[in-house]
């Protein structure tokens, strides 16, 4: 909903457009904030007594942690737990995009399904999907399929409904060996994966073919080897630029698939955490379908990640340093 506007502070480590090799600390105000300052003051005498509770509703966090820390009020725990947290972890991916881009690494992430809806186009490069996806409300490359999701998000909102989809991220020019196959926690697969499943609401992250590749014969699924113009390259890539935890130098994929909103106008059923009786779910300010924010979100986190990996394979201390170990490594692998 469109009462934040999200301007981003720069607080420290930035100087003049450059960074200056400490912290950089970034800062959004939450203008709702305003609107909670007594009711959740931290101080004992604002305390508001016979404030309503709410109670844990359905397909958020509220009773897991209302059970964790001894809570009788759900609002202690959906504070924390929203997805509002995502914006600034939006801000630290702009940051770390323009780091990638800078070294010819490009991060793009966009919807291809709201609802079941699925946009057609796999002949379209990935540039162009990111250039269309950016002029569209859904965020989205197929103007056929941007309709029909437009069409079944009004319908929803009616029924006082939500709906899930699925995003797609992209990633162009990352070399092969990025990540690891020696360590368990560096394989940059299962970084990316616990980077878009740390995403509230996403249930499900595939690379590449994904769960379909568990319905194919190998001979469908793995990416057959070539050599030309003094490269190694794959003819299909299935594999979404990712194999035995490295980026193999193809296109990385990876999507990551978004639930409904839990939080419905047409509330669910929960209980009165104090009495257990049947108790119909509160109504918490909500979007219907937050799928084409959740795109920009993963493709934050891809950045965010991806640049982690990044920088403990080429490290140093300035961007000279990180582009010179880049290209000494981008001319070794010409020679191999």
């Amino acid at each position: 909903m469109q009462i934040e506007k999200d301007q981003v502070q720069f607080l420290s480590g930035v100087r003049w457009g450059k960074t200056l090799g400490s912290p950089v600390t970034l800062s959004i105000r939450n203008r709702d904030w305003e609107n909670w300052e007594k009711k959740m003051s931290p101080h004992a005498e604002d305390r508001i007594e016979g404030i309503a509770i709410v109670h844990p509703r359905p397909g958020h966090a509220d009773l897991g942690g209302m059970i964790k820390y001894h809570h009788d009020d759900a609002r202690n725990i959906l504070e924390r737990s929203s997805a509002r947290e995502t914006a600034i972890r939006v801000a630290v991916g702009a940051l770390c995009m323009k780091f990638l881009r800078d070294l010819g690494i490009e991060v793009m992430g966009y919807v291809v399904e709201i609802a079941g809806i699925g946009s057609q186009g796999d002949e379209i490069d990935c540039r162009e999907r990111y250039a269309r996806s950016e002029e569209s409300p859904c965020r989205t490359f197929d103007p056929d399929a941007e309709r029909r999701m437009i069409d079944a998000i009004d319908q929803a909102k009616q029924s006082g409904d939500s709906l899930g989809g699925v995003v797609e991220v992209v990633v162009l020019g990352a070399p092969a060996g990025i990540g690891s196959y020696v360590h368990w926690d560096r394989r940059l697969d299962g970084r990316l994966a616990g980077a878009l499943m740390s995403i509230q609401a996403f249930k499900g992250v595939e690379v590449g073919a994904g769960f379909e590749a568990a319905r194919r014969p190998g001979s469908k699924v793995h990416d057959e080897i070539g050599y030309a113009d003094g490269a190694f390259f794959r003819k299909t890539n299935r594999a979404g630029g990712l194999e035995g935890g490295m980026t193999n130098g193809e296109t990385i994929v990876v999507r990551g698939a978004m639930k409904p909103i839990p939080t419905l106008y047409n509330p669910l059923e929960t209980v009165d955490i104090r009495s257990k009786a049947p108790f119909k779910a509160t109504v918490e300010r909500s979007d219907v379908c937050a799928v084409p924010a959740a795109a920009v979100v993963a493709e934050a986190v891809v950045a965010i990640t991806l640049a982690e990996a990044v920088l403990e394979k080429f490290g140093g201390d300035s961007m000279e340093d990180i582009r010179w170990s880049l290209e000494r490594y981008r001319s070794y692998l010409r020679t191999v």
